[in-house]
């Protein structure tokens, strides 16, 4: 049996704010050091699990927290939200398997 913490979630954001170039590398953004390091808080903190790139200037995070409404927030702070990522769905994960 799988003993779980707090509740898991999967989060997909599209990188298509009007300020996001497709152009640029990602370290080439505008306010890239600010989103990074909020990022790097939020692993840090153990509210990111893990996250990438997808195709198609989509990315994706396992996150934890309490509630839906608690990852809409943790992405209403971060610097890069509505101007380079567009949050496209927050889902419940239930989890089966996990190796940590």
């Amino acid at each position: 049996m799988l003993e779980r913490g707090m509740p898991m979630f999967h989060v997909t954001l599209r990188r298509a704010g009007p300020e996001f170039d497709p152009a640029l590398e990602l370290g080439e953004q505008t306010l890239f050091a600010e989103h990074a390091a909020y990022m790097d808080l939020l692993v840090e903190q153990g509210t990111i699990v893990l996250g990438g790139l997808l195709p198609n200037l989509r990315t994706a995070h396992a996150m934890e927290a309490d509630s839906e409404e608690e990852i809409r927030a943790i992405w209403a702070r971060d610097p890069w939200i509505d101007s380079h990522l567009i949050l496209e769905s927050v889902e419940p994960w239930d989890i089966k398997l996990d190796s940590r």
